[in-house]
């Protein structure tokens, strides 16, 4: 981080929720930097506070309101930005006098606002609307149109006025933002727009500026990445984007995050599966897998077409990785259902699987279906597949036992494990979500971001444990 002058007014800024804020609250650090602030870690050292809230379900927004109230302790001003701040707007400022709450159109003159904020000039926050009347706007457009005073900011979009939070191998890119989908629990697409792609050129640029920052894994973050390019015209963009993402100098692998399991075509499957550099890997969004309630979700498919999915990537790459998250207790969810979801995680053998509760989120459909179950029997629900999760996730890493695995490292362990050790995440394991790979053996001069082949000898839960397999002759580059 280049050292700003002492007189720059300090901010420290707290993050939560997912990968997509992260690269929000990079860009609201750049532009913060251009400003002249300095970016500190220490709330309590700082002139304000920002917190990029989350706003996605009801534990979400707790721990953003607790993140809030507990960045007052530091006697500093304090911000709310984000997808809860642009959620509830006006009600969150009501709720929470503690703290000044900004939405996203507040972005671009974000060092402005926080001079207003820290000057103790009143700020009024805005009144939410539904984000979707405001876009489509394609990303050609945006860029005309950022000139206009009422031109609708696009978060994480400006790469080129962000600036790096934490240091390390791996980044999130953003492909997009926004979702045109209409799931029955889903709020997303009303206060985060309708779908906007990022031109192609622009997030190659930003590949290669993550590059020049010591990036060697891309993980690409959207609200839907298979949409990636319909709004441009060519809903086969993403499938040309990632062989020359892959093959930025620097760059050793390329990770696709949030695919949609009904856009999902095959072309854009084989690629995943297929393509030196990318890994295969595939973050789908099952949700469930029971035909009937995915209906009343407002979803596609079930456990047949998506089993057919699986065996089709696994054809070409068996050692290919699968996440998914599910919902359990949505209304009307019967027995039937939830057996039948037994039946889809069973077969399916999947790495990584977060189950969630479901709770009523404002302004969508679910929240005024008719079969509402009571919260026991949600929780006894979401603890059932929890523990059936456990135990299948734990035995899928044992099949890996033997297996090949192209490990990134991450973090030399060598001063406590001895020599050769280092902790990193194997092409089927997100670097936050999906355990990771513990690597003996590695040689002399290896360095984090770099790739090493090995065999996996045991397990730890999810955890993998293996050996670095080096070639006679071999060296460490990457």
């Amino acid at each position: 981080m280049t050292a700003a002058p002492s007189s720059a007014r300090k901010v420290a800024v707290v993050t939560l929720g997912c990968a997509r804020n992260e690269v929000d609250s990079e860009e609201l650090a750049g532009r913060l930097a251009a400003g002249g602030y300095e970016l500190i870690d220490d709330a309590d050292a700082a002139d304000a506070v920002l917190v990029n809230t989350c706003g996605f379900i009801e534990s979400a927004k707790k721990d953003s309101v607790d993140a809030i109230l507990a960045a007052t302790d530091s006697g500093a001003p304090v911000v709310a930005v984000g997808c809860m701040a642009e959620r509830y707007g006006s009600e969150l400022a009501g709720a929470l006098p503690e703290a000044t709450v900004l939405g996203f159109d507040d972005y671009a003159q974000i060092g402005d606002r926080l001079d207003d904020v820290i000057a103790g000039r009143p700020l009024v926050p805005h009144t939410p609307r539904d984000r979707r009347t405001l876009l489509p706007i394609s990303p050609v457009q945006r860029t005309a149109a950022t000139t206009a005073v009422d031109a609708p900011a696009i978060p994480g979009h400006d790469w080129l006025r962000r600036k790096r939070l934490a240091s390390g191998p791996m980044a999130a890119l953003k492909l997009a933002s926004g979702c045109d989908r209409r799931c029955a629990f889903c709020a997303i697409p009303t206060f985060r727009g309708a779908f906007v792609s990022r031109p192609p050129a622009e997030v190659l640029g930003e590949a290669h500026w993550l590059a020049g920052q010591g990036v060697t894994e891309l993980v690409l973050v959207s609200e839907n990445s298979t949409s990636y390019g319909k709004d441009l015209g060519d809903l086969r963009s993403l499938e040309k984007l990632l062989p020359e993402l892959a093959a930025v100098p620097g760059i050793v692998r390329v990770r696709v995050a949030y695919l949609q399991p009904a856009e999902l075509r095959p072309g854009l499957l084989d690629l995943i599966a297929t393509t030196p550099g990318i890994a295969p890997y595939f973050d789908l969004s099952f949700q469930h897998s029971s035909p009937t309630l995915l209906r009343r979700m407002r979803r596609f498919g079930g456990t047949d077409d998506f089993l057919r999915t699986i065996e089709r990537a696994r054809s070409l790459a068996p050692g290919a990785g699968f996440r998914t998250n599910v919902i359990l207790g949505f209304p009307g969810e019967t027995e039937e259902d939830v057996a039948e979801l037994e039946r889809f995680l069973t077969l399916g053998r999947l790495d990584a699987v977060g189950v969630f509760g479901y709770s009523d989120e404002d302004g969508t459909e679910a929240i005024g279906l008719p079969g509402k179950l009571d919260q026991v029997e949600i929780d006894a629900r979401v603890r059932r597949i929890t523990d059936l999760v456990e135990e299948l996730t734990a035995q899928r890493a044992e099949d890996r036992i033997g297996e090949r695995v192209e490990v990134l490292l991450t973090e030399d362990l060598s001063a406590e494990e001895g020599p050769g050790s280092w902790l990193g995440h194997a092409a089927h394991q997100d670097p936050d979500a999906d355990g990771t790979t513990t690597v003996a053996g590695v040689p002399e001069g290896a360095v984090a971001g770099q790739l090493v082949e090995a065999v996996v000898e045991g397990t730890e839960g999810v955890d993998l444990v293996a050996r670095a397999v080096v070639p006679a002759g071999a060296g460490t580059g990457r």
